[in-house]
Order: structure tokens, then C-alpha cells, then sequence
């Protein structure tokens, strides 16, 4: 047997020895695991699942182990994956950490600030958010005017940003700031800091789907430790994208999902929705025009799934994911806005409920992804923003 056979039974092993038996459930959105000092678990065995996991470092599998990690190779990550999938586990851990500033501070990081974050992300004991976009700075990023200033042993930091997801749940956040005035690119600096320093203050944004997962984050006269910047002073931007690049893969990722951050509608399948409100026959979804519409969204759902597969396999461990992260994230996002597009025409009128009697809650849940799947083309960079970097940096076409 070889070294990576063992590892694939040892996986599956420890898997079924392991995953709690009430989380075989399928999973809503309540329980969705986001770690901090302010989660809330549902289930408590969520939080069983998150401990096992996180005392393997399987919550980020293949950073180093120095640093909680699992330390796990390109190949034998495919295979812990392919073992929780098979399973039907859920994901123990829903993280900003893990999926965007993980990999930046791994890079850019001082040897204190990962030794200091790193592992509290892994075990799920800090929740992070991002202090990006600002009222006036959204597509056009560097802009950015949230002011820090040098006070000697402290920065003092002042402004406002918007669509902060999570922010009102979040410990700490990883925040642009400018530190020149002078210059728009090279006067940024990359800051991390505690959310529950004085002067900051999170206001939650309603969305039409009646959730309020963003917030506008105002910043008054906040002081931040020295030791909190990542990277030199005003050399912010460059580390800023590199960011950026990891969220379009995470955001991408929501056109694999059964669904996305804000919706439940992961409890249920395409297929499943259409046999129940359409019926079936011998098998097979009833109606024939629906049936031919679920198999070529099922398609392009595998095509895209293999062709993100494919583009790790061929990507190095530790790269980055680069301007081809643009492709997915342009198509991902499209991808799981016709999943909801679809489920909602398949559930026919069920599908306009809001609340009350009459409708399931599955129904309702999914009638509000819908809505809140529309800001998929806009959250990470807006579509038109990718058009312009894939047709600059992936086909090298001209300004």
C-alpha cells in the first residue's frame, strides 16, 4: 500500500470514527460555523466537530503545522477532501481567516503575527472581517481616505468602510488604511486590529432579502498597536490584492455550493427540488423541459467543478491564485445566481412566499438566497471589474 492509500484509509478511518451522528442532518444556515467569541452552536456537536477538526489542523489542512496547521501535501489535502465529501460532513469551519487573510499573513507576515493569529484561526477562536470597500472607494479601491496616522507608539486611525461583512459579529479585522496622502497606490498600508477597540462601531445594513449580514464600520479616532501592521508602511496595496485574489476564489466557490454564504438552500438538491414540486417518472423528473434545464445546469455545475479542480492541481502549493481567480469569480457567481433562478422557477408559486402560513421554510429560505445571490457579481469585485482584469491580464488584450 502505498503512502498516500494509507493516508486515504486513515482519512476515512478517522472520519467515521469522528463525525457526530446529528450532523448527518442536512445542514441549515443557523449552522453555519463561524468560530469567534461570539458564536452561537446550535448544535452542540458543531462544536465538537470544529474541536476534532481543528486539533488534526484540518480546518486549513495544508498550512504549516508551526502554526496550527495541518501540514498536509497538495495530493493528500485532494484526498481529505474527496473523504469529507463522500461523507456529506459539513464544513467545520466558515472562515475569513482560513480563506483570505490566512494565506496574506502566511506571505507577509512577521514571525509574532502568525504565531499570535494563525492558530486561533484554525481552532476557530477568532472571527475576522474586512475593512475593504468605503462609501466612496468601492470599484475603484485605492482610493480609499480612512486616514492613519503615526503617533509613535501608536496608529490612530479615523474614516468609515461599507459592506463589511460580518462585522457586527467579528473580533478583529484586517483594514486598508492610508498612511500617504500624497500617493494613491503607494500611500496604503494593511492594518490589523481588535473590533472591540475604542472608537469602533458597527452598524448592520438590511438587504432586501431581509438579512443583514454587511455593515457600515465607523472608525473614530481608533488607536492600534504598532506591531499590528502587515508588511512595511505604505506598501499596503500590494498585499491588498494578493488578498483580493484568494476572495475571488472563495466567492467563485459559491457556484459549486448547493448554497451560498447567506442561504440554507444547501439542505436540498437541484434534482430533489425538481421532483417534488414537478413529480417524477420511472426515476426521472416528470416534466421533460425541466428535466433537459436541471441537466444542462448539472453540467456546467461539473465542468466548472473540474475545471477549479484542475487549475489547484496545476498551481503550486502556496501560490497565488493569480488574474485567472478573475475567470472563476466572473463565472461562479453567474453560476450560482441560475442555480436560484432555477430552483425558483421550478417551485413555481411556492416560490413568492415571504412568510406565513403556506409555505415551508425551505421555501421561504430559498426565495431570499435568491435575492441575496444577485450580490454575488458585486462582492469581491464587480463583474464588469473582472471583465476588464481578465481581459488585461489573461488575455493581454490593450487598455
Amino acid at each position: 500500500m502505498s503512502n498516500l492509500d494509507a493516508f486515504k484509509t486513515e482519512c476515512r478511518e478517522w472520519i467515521a470514527a469522528n463525525y457526530p451522528e446529528s450532523l448527518k442532518a442536512p445542514a441549515t444556515d443557523a449552522n453555519q460555523v463561524w468560530g469567534g467569541k461570539k458564536a452561537v452552536y446550535h448544535n452542540p456537536d458543531s462544536k465538537v466537530w470544529l474541536d476534532r477538526m481543528a486539533e488534526k489542523g484540518w480546518t486549513a489542512p495544508m498550512w504549516p503545522k508551526e502554526y496550527g496547521g495541518g501540514g498536509l501535501s497538495n495530493e493528500e489535502n485532494r484526498i481529505l477532501q474527496s473523504e469529507l465529501n463522500r461523507a456529506n460532513c459539513r464544513l467545520a469551519l466558515a472562515s475569513f481567516g482560513i480563506w483570505m487573510l490566512g494565506p496574506v499573513l502566511l506571505k507577509y507576515g512577521t514571525e509574532e503575527q502568525k504565531k499570535e493569529h494563525l492558530p486561533k484561526i484554525v481552532r476557530g477562536e477568532i472571527r475576522w472581517c474586512q475593512g475593504y470597500s468605503e462609501p466612496g472607494s468601492g470599484s475603484d479601491l485605492a482610493s480609499l481616505q480612512t486616514s492613519c496616522e503615526d503617533k509613535g507608539d501608536h496608529w490612530l486611525v479615523n474614516g468609515s468602510k461599507i459592506w463589511t461583512s460580518y462585522a457586527h459579529y467579528a473580533d478583529w479585522i484586517f483594514c486598508l488604511v492610508r498612511t500617504d496622502k500624497s500617493s494613491k497606490h503607494d500611500g496604503i498600508s494593511f492594518l490589523l486590529f481588535d473590533m472591540e477597540s475604542e472608537g469602533v462601531d458597527a452598524q448592520p445594513i438590511k438587504l432586501i432579502s431581509g438579512a443583514s449580514p454587511f455593515c457600515q464600520t465607523f472608525l473614530d479616532n481608533v488607536k492600534v498597536p504598532k506591531e499590528n501592521m502587515v508588511g512595511e508602511i505604505n506598501k499596503g496595496w500590494t498585499i491588498a490584492k494578493e488578498l483580493l485574489q484568494h476572495e475571488r476564489s472563495m466567492v467563485a466557490g459559491f457556484g459549486l455550493s448547493k448554497g451560498g454564504l447567506d442561504g440554507n438552500a444547501g439542505a436540498y438538491t437541484m434534482i430533489s427540488i425538481a421532483k417534488d414540486y414537478l413529480g417524477e417518472e420511472d426515476g426521472k423528473i416528470a416534466d421533460a423541459v425541466a428535466r433537459q434545464k436541471v441537466a444542462d445546469f448539472e453540467i456546467k455545475n461539473e465542468a466548472f467543478a473540474l475545471t477549479m479542480q484542475r487549475s489547484a492541481e496545476e498551481a503550486k502549493a502556496g501560490n497565488s491564485p493569480g488574474a485567472v481567480s478573475s475567470i472563476f469569480k466572473l463565472y461562479g457567481t453567474e453560476l450560482n445566481k441560475k442555480r436560484y433562478e432555477l430552483m425558483i422557477e421550478l417551485m413555481g408559486a411556492q416560490a413568492l412566499g415571504w412568510e406565513g402560513e403556506g409555505f415551508k421554510e425551505m421555501e421561504t429560505s430559498i426565495t431570499r438566497s435568491w435575492l441575496r445571490s444577485k450580490g454575488n457579481s458585486i462582492e469581491g469585485g464587480t463583474s464588469e471589474i473582472q471583465k476588464n482584469i481578465i481581459a488585461q491580464r489573461v488575455l493581454g488584450l490593450p487598455k
